[in-house]
């Protein structure tokens, strides 16, 4: 594989830690990067992923698609020669969770009306 297929990744964690640099092939997809972030989680986190979608790469102020190459989403930082690329990870429960979730808190919530007829 030729030097310049590769590019250096670094994720940036929701604390500030960082998981990496690593080298990937410009081929690899963004999916590719999620499933091996979550595999490289540190496990001493209160947030955990556990799919790959639970994870949002953001890059340049953009969120990666799944099905996108590294190549390219390359574009807005195309202009750096050799330099380890930054990007930022965000953690989001899938919907189906967080829809689960908020049925379970608005349950208990029970009105009544006091009005009083004089």
């Amino acid at each position: 594989m030729p030097e310049e297929d590769l590019i250096e990744l670094r994720f940036r964690l929701y604390d500030g830690s960082d998981i990496g640099p690593i080298c990937y092939s410009s081929s690899s997809t963004v999916a590719m990067l999620k499933e091996r972030i979550i595999a490289e989680w540190p496990r001493d986190k209160k947030i955990v992923p556990k799919v790959a979608n639970d994870v949002k790469l953001i890059s340049a102020g953009k969120v990666l698609e799944n099905n996108k190459t590294i190549a390219q989403c390359r574009s807005p930082f195309g202009e750096i020669p050799a330099g380890i690329i930054t990007m930022h990870v965000v953690v989001q429960q899938s919907s189906s969770k967080i829809k689960t979730e908020k049925k379970i808190e608005e349950s208990p919530k029970k009105t009544f009306c006091s009005c009083s007829i004089l």
